[in-house]
């Protein structure tokens, strides 16, 4: 029985977790939480002081202290040898400066999308949802993605047993492929807006392309803006630039799309469950993963029923002469939130 620590760091708030990690019960260790909280991050100027508080606050908690071998952190931004610059915090951290002022064996800093990956392993049936359910292969690779402040890619090689191999990937930055007049009228649109050359994937299928896309559509028909609709998008472009926002444009036209019959959030959601399944039935293609294509992010269990309502999986099955191979393809949205949490302890404990 080893006592390790986990994190997910991201620009906004820093979760911890103590874990009992038990490599006696097969080949996946099995992982018991002991003590969670979660910390504001730009109320730091490091990790350390944080994982410190976690520390102390715990040992007050559990009646007793903590002597820790491993500890993986979960960074959203890239990690680069052990070392990871985090621009939205100002932070710079590396395993080395870590494992001295922490006082810890081992460090381990990972890219959060490789945390998910990791974490996908130690899932529960009840923290997934299938949308498509055919026989998952034990021997085949697994592809996850996720939408969220932005999209996030990678897949998992199976290695013998349980294990597997995790790897992070940029396939989110690959080119925005249009499958329609109106997804090439809003490549143009991306263009001309941002000023670029070629548009990724990235910029229609996250929480930023459910605001571009919902911008793109009221230019074209700004008759039909909502006048609710209106209000929230003249505060979203005010507080355009600034630190502290009151309005979320992405989960409002979301939102909205769910309980109501907002035209113009019903049309911005169709087109970006429609991208999204498309570019899920892409990744699918490189990688034919029968282990099942998990579909994270904070973004997916947010808006289940339109995943649910058929768009996402019509359009992740219409590849042409390849559809009928994906039709064999598990496809599952992943309702755990702290999933990448999951995964930076199952990353240190399988290290140990």
């Amino acid at each position: 029985m080893t006592t390790l620590l986990a994190g997910d760091i991201g620009g906004t708030k820093t979760i911890l977790r103590l874990v009992n990690a038990d490599s006696s019960q097969g080949s996946l260790p099995m992982l018991t939480a002991l003590y969670e909280d979660t910390y504001p991050s730009q109320e730091y100027a490091d990790l350390v002081p944080i994982v410190l508080q976690f520390l102390n606050d715990a040992s007050k908690t559990l009646g007793q202290s903590f002597n820790l071998d491993i500890a993986c952190f979960g960074i959203a931004g890239p990690v680069v040898e052990n070392t990871s610059e985090l621009t939205n915090l100002n932070w710079s951290l590396s395993s080395d400066r870590l494992q001295v002022e922490l006082k810890v064996a081992s460090v381990k800093l990972i890219n959060d999308f490789a945390a998910i990956g990791y974490g996908i392993l130690g899932l529960q049936p009840e923290d997934v949802f299938p949308l498509q359910a055919p026989e998952r292969s034990l021997n085949a690779p697994i592809a996850v993605l996720g939408a969220g402040t932005g999209l996030g890619e990678g897949f998992l090689i199976p290695t013998g047993g349980d294990r597997y191999r995790v790897f992070p990937s940029e396939g989110s930055h690959a080119d925005f492929a249009p499958r329609s007049a109106l997804e090439y009228q809003l490549l143009v649109y991306l263009r001309e807006k941002y000023d670029i050359s070629r548009v990724s994937v990235e910029r229609v299928v996250s929480g930023m392309g459910i605001a571009s896309i919902y911008q793109f559509l009221r230019q074209q028909s700004p008759e039909l803006e909502s006048e609710e609709l209106a209000k929230v998008y003249q505060i979203w472009e005010q507080e355009l630039g600034k630190i502290s926002k009151t309005v979320d444009l992405a989960a409002q036209v979301s939102k909205t799309a769910l309980e109501g019959d907002d035209y113009l959030c019903k049309q911005t959601m169709k087109l970006f469950v429609e991208a999204y399944g498309a570019e899920a039935g892409n990744l699918a293609l490189k990688l034919l993963p029968y282990g099942g294509l998990y579909v994270a992010g904070g973004i997916a269990p947010k808006i289940l029923p339109l995943l649910q309502a058929g768009n996402f999986m019509k359009a992740f099955r219409a590849k042409g002469r390849m559809s009928d191979l994906l039709e064999l393809i598990p496809v599952y949205v992943v309702l755990n939130a702290k999933v990448g949490l999951i995964g930076a302890a199952l990353c240190a404990a399988l290290s140990l």
